[in-house]
């Protein structure tokens, strides 16, 4: 198989790592603010600004110019992109609102170093101030579980044969629908379950299986979008015009 790279782009080695980062500081801040150890939040908000940034221009691009669609995979530029320009806009949302709680607070004169006067204050208003975001949260939620759904019912998401690594179970498409389908589908379930989290008086359970499930989640698109550096640059030279 020869592929015209010169027409194509394949990029989603930096969403799933930043997708990956993304949900695990979401987990960990929210560590932080239940232990009162947040501190200064300017921090934090470039933290979360970094892979929103990345995932929402890469996001963009995939939807707007679909450069999958040149290598015969159009049905991962809905996949791919869709759900990373959500989540990217989604960050930059949340690192926004620090900023300018940050910026609040200095105003009103409370000590930024004092970490346990930060969360306590933060972690009144936090709940009320995410609340709305975690609807559109909840409904992409349900968007990934419908991904994973399709990636099981057509069998998507197989490597071909020429890539490293993943390449080798070509000809088992079942496994890696399997695998990044229940990748799709644990994140999901865990955003649509983050409404519900934020309720007054709601049931700590939620907020665990939150945490178990994104944890997973992050460290999987972590470590799958580092391999796949190795993996997509073999792609590239296995599949280049001699």
């Amino acid at each position: 198989m020869v592929i015209d790279w010169s027409v194509s782009a394949v990029y989603n080695t930096i969403m799933s790592v930043s997708t990956g980062i993304g949900l695990l500081l979401i987990l960990r801040f929210g560590s932080h603010l239940a232990k009162e150890k947040v501190g200064q939040l300017e921090g934090w908000a470039i933290g979360f600004g970094i892979p929103g940034f990345i995932l929402t221009i890469t996001g963009t691009h995939m939807i707007l110019t679909w450069p999958l669609s040149k290598i015969g995979f159009p049905f991962d530029d809905i996949i791919f992109g869709e759900p990373s320009l959500a989540f990217g806009i989604m960050l930059i949302a949340i690192s926004i609102l620090l900023w300018r709680k940050s910026n609040l607070y200095i105003r009103q004169g409370i000590n930024m170093n004092d970490s346990k006067i930060v969360s306590s204050t933060l972690n009144k208003e936090l709940p009320y101030l995410i609340k709305p975001l975690s609807y559109f949260a909840a409904a992409m939620g349900l968007a990934l579980i419908s991904i994973a759904f399709a990636g099981i019912k057509y069998q998507l998401f197989a490597a071909p044969p020429q890539e490293p690594i993943s390449g080798a179970f070509a000809d088992y498409p079942m496994l890696e629908a399997t695998f990044i389908s229940g990748l799709y589908a644990i994140t999901g379930i865990g955003a649509v379950l983050l409404p519900f989290s934020l309720n007054k008086n709601a049931n700590p359970n939620y907020a665990k299986v939150i945490k178990f499930l994104w944890t997973i989640a992050g460290i999987i698109f972590v470590v799958f979008g580092v391999m796949n550096y190795f993996t997509h640059i073999g792609l590239i030279v296995n599949t280049m015009a001699k």
